[in-house]
């Protein structure tokens, strides 16, 4: 399965979306979270924060999002949003989204991977790792002086990465919603006719 493409590419939502599903838990009983992170006062930094704000006006999800433009979660308030989330959503499965930077010939590649996201190590801050599963999107060049490169990214290739990534999440949570639907059906009918 292609974990790796360009945010522009054709069929990039629904590669996300399929990437996104081939992780999630089976059981129903386990809350998704996503975390958004990164800040609004940094143009390549904003992506997490634009994804969380576009996933909440895409409509009901099946996942808990935090992280948007209006609260965003950054390198100052990190840790005690992560204990905020672990606490209201017992043995959640994070899914952490963040902005990344790497080389001339990647950016705008979006990549969805299994296990957690170590935030901030572009500009050097030690933060906690997050997520059992994560998304991240190359926004620019890594290599030098990363947080000015950060503050100078185009808006333009930030936003349409994040519509990309919000579209393939809720493309991913439509099709985690019928799952759900048709496994809880097919339940029922077995304890009917068990009770038969």
């Amino acid at each position: 399965m292609q974990n790796k493409f360009f945010y522009d590419e054709p069929n990039a939502t629904s590669q996300l979306a399929s990437s996104l599903l081939y992780l999630l838990p089976t059981s129903n009983h386990i809350p998704i979270v996503i975390v958004c992170i990164g800040t609004d006062r940094s143009t390549g930094d904003a992506l997490g924060p634009l994804v969380g704000t576009m996933l909440g006006q895409k409509g009901t999800l099946p996942f808990y999002v935090y992280g948007t433009l209006k609260d965003p979660i950054h390198a100052v308030n990190l840790e005690d949003k992560l204990q905020d989330i672990r606490q209201q959503h017992k043995h959640a499965f994070l899914i952490a989204i963040d902005a990344c930077l790497g080389r001339v010939k990647n950016i705008g590649m979006v990549t969805v991977e299994k296990g957690p996201l170590k935030p901030g190590a572009a500009v050097n801050k030690n933060l906690p790792s997050v997520g059992d599963a994560h998304i991240t999107g190359i926004v620019n060049v890594s290599g030098f002086m990363e947080f000015f490169v950060l503050q100078n990214t185009r808006l333009h290739l930030v936003m349409n990465m994040a519509e990309t990534i919000a579209t393939g999440i809720y493309e991913a949570g439509i099709q985690l919603k019928k799952q759900q639907r048709f496994a809880s059906l097919h339940t029922n009918e077995l304890k009917y006719k068990l009770s038969e």
